[in-house]
């Protein structure tokens, strides 16, 4: 099974920017769509990004414009390019298959303060 760790997050300011990354253990992202996921306290996990093995991207709404996925093949990295952040954006962030799902890791703690 291939194993994903996130890393990137950490406590930012209204307005502030973070970049994300998850390694992934061997390649998959050549062929493979991969998505970003969020969970915010008291609320369900949710899709964030997307990225196909073409390099289409796809956005939820509310990140749409301030949010870009992206990804380093080589390196087996996809990254989560995060602007303009918004406390409602606080959240543990995942990344995971976008179509297939294998299991979730620990993900890393987003915290925006106003």
């Amino acid at each position: 099974q291939v194993q994903l760790v996130e890393s990137g997050g950490g406590l930012v300011q209204a307005g502030e920017s973070l970049r994300l990354s998850c390694a992934a253990s061997r390649s998959i992202f050549s062929f493979n769509p991969m998505a970003w996921y969020r969970q915010a306290p008291g609320k369900q996990r949710e899709l964030v990004a997307t990225i196909t093995s073409g390099g289409m991207t796809g956005y939820a709404d509310s990140v749409k414009g301030r949010f870009t996925i992206s990804r380093d093949i080589p390196k087996n990295t996809v990254y989560l390019q995060m602007n303009s952040l918004k406390p409602e954006d606080t959240a543990v962030y995942y990344c995971n298959g976008g179509g297939y799902r294998g299991s979730w890791g620990q993900g890393t703690q987003v915290t925006v303060s106003s």
